[in-house]
């Protein structure tokens, strides 16, 4: 082997080396976060129980639970949509508990044009459902148009205080009252690009041995 195509091998070898480190690194993220959606998603199917007294995002998010007491207007209603109805509101009140707890409660989905419809406040109801702290607010999303009652997140915080409950939400699966809203499946919205990332490391790491190689043919023919 010629001393000039000693550097380019060991700089091939170098980055060849790498970039499939970051590529295998990647694969074991993936198998990572996989495990925890699907921890996430085995939650969600529990048997529902009672809502913990303090809950917690840490410890309760995605908890499967259950309640009932009646339902305490007025409603706040959150911009969403669905693929089968397009455009609509999430319903979200207070439920008054009959253990004597005040909590919003995501009762699910009405299309547009169901928006001011009268509906059952004050009536008793039993839910189950999943706590949830959701994550679709963003520094982009616009402050709530309060004289028209659209929201454009559901954000706990703020919505706990409009209607005096404590800042726990939850998304109802199954109710006894008869829709509308229509309840929604709760979804894993965690992002996973691992596999991409791994795919992408493993072709520049290609790419990269196949330069190098293609780099010691033209130095091996320079030389001999």
């Amino acid at each position: 082997m010629s001393r000039r195509m000693i550097f380019p091998l060991l700089l091939g070898l170098v980055g060849a080396t790498v970039l499939v480190s970051l590529g295998v690194w990647q694969m074991q993220r993936l198998d990572w976060k996989l495990g925890v959606i699907a921890a996430i998603e085995a939650r969600i199917d529990e048997a529902p129980v009672a809502i913990p007294d303090s809950p917690t995002e840490a410890d309760d998010e995605y908890l499967a639970v259950r309640a009932e007491g009646r339902i305490g207007g007025p409603e706040l209603h959150v911009l969403a949509s669905t693929r089968a109805a397009g455009a609509g509101f999430r319903i979200i009140q207070a439920l008054d508990t009959d253990d004597g707890r005040r909590i919003l409660l995501d009762r699910g989905f009405v299309p547009e044009v169901q928006k001011d419809l009268s509906r059952d406040t004050g009536a008793r109801i039993e839910v189950t459902g999943t706590l949830l702290w959701p994550d679709d607010r963003s520094d982009a999303t616009p402050a709530p148009d309060l004289g028209r009652n659209i929201w454009f997140s559901r954000d706990i915080d703020a919505m706990s205080a409009a209607l005096d409950t404590e800042p726990v939400l939850l998304v109802v699966t199954q109710s006894s009252a008869a829709p509308p809203p229509f309840p929604q499946p709760v979804t894993v919205n965690i992002r996973n690009d691992h596999l991409q990332y791994a795919i992408t490391w493993f072709g520049l790491a290609a790419v990269w041995i196949g330069m190098t190689g293609y780099l010691l043919w033209r130095i091996k023919r320079r030389t001999d």
